[in-house]
């Protein structure tokens, strides 16, 4: 029988202009001030204009240096141990101009105890300072040491929009030296937030009656000397900002604690901290990965992450609405690793279950997802083979609408251990069984479909998956298979020349059968990325994706 998916070309827009890594748009700035009415961009003609400023404690302006194009901020702006502790501005600059950071973008201070939050006056998002970065603006990072921490009570505004997004980078990047897959250029984000963390004690039982049984100051990523920063709390409404129309490149480095830091870390972060259009590339470490909390996110994409592209652990319950992650040919694990929660192996089984009776593991709902997975083997990936989705340690998961596809290497073995699509362990068998892990309407297509785990009595993570309505693709071993009509009729993935990764729950057929066939589709008739197949929202902000805004063509373009 045919195997058909049918995906649609894409929608033209119109598109970012740029062809390197470093090209891109910037609209020209105006003079802002903050909240004491201090000028943060520079008046027109001035030696700095257009460079962020404030107004330190003893009354002196702090400013950024100008060269014509860029500014530049050196450790005495703001730093490791040099925290900006006031609410500032950082404008976009016009002719592709680039905020350069000597040093580490630290917001607001850190604090290990309540009595020290007291003190400080922070209780929730929005006592500390706020970082307001203007739509277009460029922010570039010069060493893999350097990342950008918003501790808890302080607040991130980076709203850009379609055509002026607001870049996280490397100066490797603006100075088009970097590849568009080299990673570890900088180090990345960290966002800490209040929420519930399940690496804390509580009484009660989330959404109810939740309260702290002590205290929760859980160390974040990065946390070593003056890197430290915390996260954890009892407030899942919390709000650290908002994040729209943001692309994160090239990060992901060690820092001085042994940690590897992602695109952006999200510890405990709050469902009041806004999370749209938000894009991860070429990433060392995980694309996204949320400890606890409860934030959402709209439209989110990961390409050329070499870890985990979603990372889930410590008990976090937000949605991800329309997510596509796309592996690099070679390198890149999990499309997504959910753990339920953390520190697992150190928990009896009895502090397991009774954590679950709180609702404080990891209950997440991911809607129209598309994963493009390497087909690659260990001797080529950065960390694991890439893979679909590890589900573990008492997550669980709703996951509807989705795509899951690595179809397209040869393969030499079917072992199960590298290249599948689905692995269900330990806790999480028992999720399935009890139906509180949730697959509906999901197209896999492997060439190794599950881990081969039996469990209640199904014989594998597939034949539980097929029982509640999935289907999986039937893939030859060791058959390189190519995504597009023409060069395989009998395995449509990709349609167009631009394609949008989603296809026709009414009008495919995979072996032969309707995908979810035994269920209904949540967001209308399409699985994939698209949740209405029409509107591609990746079109215009997004790198690395459409041909005018990327430094190489998608792998599998060419197959």
């Amino acid at each position: 029988m045919k195997r058909k998916y049918m995906i649609i070309a894409a929608i033209s827009g119109a598109v970012m202009s740029g062809c390197s890594s470093g090209d891109i748009n910037i609209q020209p700035s105006t003079t802002v001030t903050d909240s004491n009415n201090t000028n943060v961009s520079g008046g027109s003609g001035t030696p700095n204009d257009g460079c962020a400023s404030y107004v330190n404690s003893g009354g002196q302006t702090i400013q950024g240096v100008s060269d014509g194009t860029n500014c530049t901020y050196s450790q005495a702006f703001v730093g490791a141990g040099n925290n900006l502790t006031v609410d500032i501005t950082i404008p976009a600059l016009p002719n592709g101009g680039a905020h350069i950071f000597e040093g580490s973008l630290f917001v607001g201070n850190t604090h290990r105890t309540d009595a020290e939050l007291a003190a400080a006056g922070i209780t929730r998002g929005g006592d500390g300072p706020v970082l307001t970065i203007e739509a277009g603006a460029t922010l570039a990072f010069q060493t893999s040491k350097d990342f950008i921490i918003i501790n808890r009570g302080s607040q991130i505004f980076a709203v850009g929009n379609e055509t002026a997004p607001i870049t996280f980078t490397s100066v490797s990047d603006i100075n088009g030296t970097v590849g568009p897959e080299d990673v570890q250029q900088w180090g990345g984000m960290v966002i800490n937030g209040f929420g519930v963390t399940n690496k804390c004690a509580y009484t009660g039982t989330r959404g109810v009656d939740l309260v702290l049984a002590g205290e929760c100051h859980v160390d974040a990523e990065g946390a070593a000397g003056l890197d430290e920063s915390q996260y954890g709390g009892n407030n899942d409404a919390d709000s650290s900002g908002r994040l729209e129309y943001v692309v994160v490149k090239h990060t992901g480095a060690t820092v001085g604690n042994g940690d590897e830091l992602n695109g952006i870390s999200f510890g405990a972060v709050g469902s009041n901290t806004v999370v749209s259009n938000l894009q991860m590339y070429s990433t060392f470490d995980d694309g996204i990965e949320m400890f606890g909390g409860a934030v959402n996110f709209t439209n989110y994409v990961a390409v050329y992450v070499r870890d985990d592209s979603i990372d889930i652990d410590e008990g976090w319950s937000g949605t991800i609405t329309n997510a596509l992650v796309i592996q690099s040919e070679t390198d890149g694990n999990h499309c997504i690793e959910a753990d339920g929660l953390g520190s697992f192996d150190s928990l009896t089984a009895q502090e397991v279950e009774d954590k679950i009776a709180q609702g404080i593991n990891s209950r997440p709902t991911i809607n129209n997802l598309t994963c493009i997975i390497s087909a690659n083997g260990a001797a080529t990936a950065t960390h694991d083979p890439g893979a679909g989705w590890r589900l573990r340690e008492g997550i669980f998961p709703t996951i509807n609408d989705a795509l899951l596809i690595s179809t397209f290497s040869a393969n030499a073995t079917d072992d199960n251990d590298d290249n599948y699509c689905l692995r269900i362990d330990n806790r999480s068998q028992q999720a399935a069984l009890d139906g509180d892990l949730q697959l509906n309407s999901v197209v896999y297509s492997c060439q190794e479909n599950s881990k081969l785990q039996a469990f209640g009595t199904f014989s594998s993570e597939q034949e539980f998956a097929e029982s509640v309505g999935n289907i999986f693709a039937t893939v030859a071993v060791g058959t390189a298979k190519s995504p597009t009509r023409v060069g395989d009729a009998d395995l449509q993935l990709l349609e167009g020349t631009m394609p949008i990764y989603s296809i026709d729950y009414a009008t495919s057929q995979v072996d032969g059968a309707v995908p979810g066939a035994g269920s209904t589709p949540t967001s209308g008739s399409f699985l994939g990325a698209l949740s209405q197949g029409q509107t591609d929202w990746t079109a215009n902000w997004t790198y690395g994706i459409h041909p005018t805004n990327r430094g190489q063509a998608l792998w599998f373009e060419t197959l």
